[in-house]
């Protein structure tokens, strides 16, 4: 049985960035049924981000799974033994969530070696990355450049990331309520309209892309 990881790092239970990784899971599980999909809601936990600590670096101890205990560990060491992982988020301030930056240091600081800067994860496995966002395809460039640090590590320790992201989404469901005059409800209609259904047939397509990857 093969296993795949979904981790929501969205506060919101149905809104863009859980729609769109409910996709992803329901193109993985269309592969067959001998691929497992968890999905993982970030919001759910009570958990620190890296403390620096440094026991992942102690000498003749050194490990590639963070050593710090909290509701995070269970998820970390479950991480370690997939076989793909997905991570999700809406983009705040052109960076993820908090929740999702926290995981995202007690996930790779351990990879990181002091001794010569290489990355070793437990295992190789693909990655996709999903960002739901306020902005369009041009205005992106700024989040992925803020988030460039962090991929690149991804990458260099996973060795397959993939994006499969969804442009200028709906903030809320009713405009009228809210103090958004910069982004006019029927601009964003539209926008939605045109592109939202082929951003989650994209998630699904991605979700099956993986788990025929993994069934090899």
């Amino acid at each position: 049985m093969k296993k795949i990881i979904i981790i929501d790092g969205g506060p919101r239970k149905t809104f863009n960035t859980a729609s769109m990784l409910q996709k992803f899971a329901e193109g993985a599980r269309s592969v067959g049924d001998d691929i497992e999909v968890k999905t993982v809601r970030l919001y759910d936990f009570d958990y620190k981000g890296c403390v620096s600590c440094m026991a992942c670096k102690l000498k003749g101890a050194v490990s590639n799974i963070c050593k710090f205990r909290d509701a995070l560990t269970p998820l970390l060491e479950e991480i370690a033994g997939a076989d793909g992982l997905v991570m999700g988020s809406p983009i705040y301030f052109s960076e993820v969530t908090a929740r999702l930056r926290a995981l995202l240091e007690r996930l790779i600081f351990p990879w990181l070696s002091y001794n010569d800067y290489s990355l070793t994860a437990p295992r190789k496995m693909p990655v996709v990355l999903t960002y739901t966002m306020n902005a369009n395809s041009e205005q992106a460039k700024m989040v992925y450049q803020a988030m460039a640090v962090i991929e690149g590590c991804l990458e260099r320790a996973m060795g397959d990331v993939e994006h499969v992201d969804a442009y200028y989404t709906y903030q809320v469901k009713n405009y009228d309520r809210y103090e958004l005059a910069s982004f006019p409800e029927p601009v964003k209609r539209q926008y939605r309209e045109e592109h939202w259904e082929d951003d989650l047939q994209k998630a699904f397509d991605a979700g099956r892309r993986m788990a025929e990857k993994i069934r090899g």
